[in-house]
């Protein structure tokens, strides 16, 4: 079996991927423009919407991309996150034109693989954002704000990447198997409509 392990290449994207997209959802939700961009970097208000960022959009992002990694490596695949510094830089950019655009890379693998192991793999991204809106919702029942905001990011992270279409992770999952896709799809993608709208 393959040993989970992490070059420098690897870890140096996994970090700029992080920090950028903490950045980004930082910039919407603050609503920072490029009008207001310089006094507001070096505000105390902006650190702390930068932490909160890091803390809930930036770890559902990691554990997201490190799922895909670990089910791929129990495959007996060689995996790796490689980030997309143009995507990542329209992610920032996009946070400051006050939408949101978050693909920031993919993990990429090599090997042979079946059609169900492909859609394991595929589905983890997901499943891990839906186990963390499930851990942050009892604190955004009491009035975290936080956890609020990590309750509505991984439910937007799992209903977007569940979408049927292109690379996202649910064309692979349909692809393996319907009654899985609708099984996670349907909840996922009706909480993140349901999270974007309350």
């Amino acid at each position: 079996m393959t040993r989970l392990s992490f070059g420098a290449r690897e870890l140096r994207d996994l970090l700029v991927a992080w920090l950028a997209l903490g950045v980004a959802f930082a910039f919407f939700y603050e609503r920072i423009t490029i009008t207001t961009l310089g006094p507001v970097l070096t505000s105390g208000a902006f650190l702390v919407a930068l932490a909160v960022s890091l803390l809930t959009a930036g770890i559902g992002f990691l554990l997201h991309e490190l799922a895909h990694k670990v089910v791929a490596v129990r495959y007996g695949q060689v995996a790796a996150f490689r980030a997309d510094y143009g995507l990542l830089a329209l992610a920032v950019l996009g946070g400051l034109a006050g939408f949101l655009f978050a693909a920031p890379g993919a993990v990429v693998h090599r090997g042979r693989l079946t059609d169900r192991q492909s859609g394991l793999i595929a589905l983890a991204g997901p499943v891990t954002n839906l186990a963390l809106a499930a851990l942050f919702a009892p604190f955004a029942a009491v009035g975290s704000a936080l956890a609020w905001r990590g309750v509505t990011i991984n439910l937007l992270l799992a209903g977007f990447n569940m979408l049927p279409v292109g690379p996202l992770d649910g064309n692979t999952v349909r692809s393996w198997s319907t009654a899985v896709y609708v099984a996670v799809a349907v909840p996922s993608i009706a909480l993140a409509a349901y999270a974007l709208y309350v």
